[in-house]
């Protein structure tokens, strides 16, 4: 772990494993801590801030840009583990560290852009000032599925607002959270600045953040059950929280539109990361005089779709996180089917060609999906496309937000009208129209509903970490 600026084991002196998804080697073992360790990582950030609070944007700025640096000499090293440990193909886990990376740059530029303000007074003799602070020690959680650009996507923005940091990575991936650590340390940020628990179990350290009053900020990534615990523990001291969690996303394709260029686009981004992605389309709706060809188009790309270690030249899709995702992809698939869904390719677990010991499932093409369906109410996490037909506007924009998600939804139609509407309508914090990649590092990325609280990346990014303090001065 990395506490106070130094490397160090937990106080128990436990380890534990780390293991390829792909085919359940051990490549590594993380310490195993506790709520002990996080409470001596909150002191020694709490400690840290009281320093780092009063440093200048120019200075903060500096740090970020020299672990930018850093970590774009070290993008292949970091992606080539980031393959081994958490699964996906190669290409997209470079694609993850330059991701990664540039929330580095973006938040070094934007630190320099935290502006206050001053306001008309009602009294002659009176001027308002308006500045913004640094909320704090900030407590972090960061998952498993995109366990680089994550981390950064938290640490940039809140230590360029002058806060201090606790990170505790998904115990799946630790190892890369390590590496990432290592960047900081190498860039030279204060000891004590960015501070990296690891542990098998997320529940103590979850707890010491809650519950240590040093801890002004939770910013959360994961599942939304896990994300409400803690947004009502943080009730109890009414800290700060951000909450990125899980989506239902809705893949709209028009009449209009060009169903083959809709079905390139929604395979592309289904299957990113073998579906486990937050914003990956759960629900593709489909115009009922498209269907076919879009079943055509997208069941002749994915039968193209190669599965296996991510290592290997060609595969685009990677083994699932676990047995317990495997069994959930499964459990929907085979739900669908028995209620009179349509198998179109894919649907089972594959073992042969060496990929018995990891966790894969086959890219799974699905039509007639009805509202009774497991898939059409819960996230899936997986590389399955629900594929449901719709007749008018109206009707799909009412099953599109039939649901208690809110992150991120997508839309196919040339017509300017409708799609100024359908993203005017659509209970989603993002929607891609006719862009099946509508993030960056310099747009606000964050969901509606139970899909989250507050936003990250953008402007936006770096005000989650700040206070609002108002100055009112009488210049008699």
């Amino acid at each position: 772990m990395y506490i106070n600026g130094q490397w160090g084991s937990a106080q128990s002196g436990k380890m534990f494993d780390v293991f390829n998804p792909a085919n359940g080697e051990t490549i590594g073992q993380a310490p195993d801590g506790g709520q002990a360790d996080a409470a001596l990582a909150i002191q020694a950030a709490g400690d840290a801030f009281k320093v780092w609070s009063g440093t200048t944007a120019y200075q903060r700025s500096g740090y970020l840009y020299e672990a930018y640096r850093i970590m774009m000499d070290r993008k292949e090293d970091l992606a080539r583990l980031m393959t081994r440990e958490q699964g996906k193909p190669l290409k997209a886990a470079r694609n993850e560290v330059q991701y990664g990376a540039d929330f580095l740059l973006w938040f070094a530029e934007e630190a320099k852009r935290v502006y206050g303000e001053t306001i008309p007074a009602p009294r002659p003799d009176q001027r308002f000032l308006v500045r913004h602070e640094p909320v704090g020690v900030v407590g972090a959680v960061t998952p498993w599925n995109y366990p680089i650009s994550m981390i950064t996507r938290k640490v940039a923005p809140a230590i360029a607002a002058g806060c201090t940091i606790v990170l505790k990575p998904a115990e799946a991936t630790p190892l890369c959270a390590m590496e990432i650590f290592k960047v900081f340390h190498d860039a030279g940020i204060p000891a004590g600045v960015v501070n990296l628990v690891t542990a098998l179990d997320p529940v103590p350290v979850g707890e010491e953040f809650v519950a240590n009053p040093g801890v002004r900020k939770l910013t959360f990534t994961g599942s939304t059950a896990v994300g409400k615990l803690l947004g009502k523990g943080a009730a109890e001291q009414l800290k700060r929280v951000s909450l990125e969690l899980g989506g239902h996303a809705p893949f709209i394709v028009f009449g209009d539109a060009n169903p083959k260029h809709a079905a390139t686009g929604a395979m592309l981004v289904k299957f990113l990361n073998t579906g486990q992605a937050c914003i990956s389309p759960n629900r593709i709706f489909v115009q009922r005089e498209h269907v076919e060809a879009f079943l055509h188009e997208a069941e002749s790309r994915i039968r193209r779709m190669q599965a296996g270690n991510g290592m290997e030249d060609g595969v685009s899709i990677g083994p699932l996180v676990g047995p317990a995702a495997l069994e959930k992809v499964q459990r929907q698939v085979e739900d669908a089917l028995s209620k009179g869904a349509t198998l179109v390719c894919g649907g089972k677990r594959l073992t042969e060609n060496g990929l018995a010991k990891g966790y894969f499932f086959a890219p799974t093409l699905l039509s007639g999906i009805t509202p009774d369906m497991r898939i059409y109410r819960e996230e899936t996490f997986g590389p399955v496309a629900p594929v449901i037909p719709f007749d008018t506007e109206e009707e799909v924009l009412e099953m599109a937000n039939d649901t208690h998600y809110g992150l991120a939804s997508y839309i196919y139609t040339r017509d300017i009208a409708r799609a100024l509407r359908v993203f005017e309508k659509l209970r989603f914090g993002i929607v891609g129209i006719n862009d099946i990649n509508p993030t960056a590092a310099a747009a606000p990325f964050g969901g509606m509903k139970e899909s989250g609280l507050g936003r990250e990346g953008g402007r936006e990014g770096i005000a989650e970490y700040l206070e609002t303090k108002l100055g009112g001065f009488s210049i008699r």
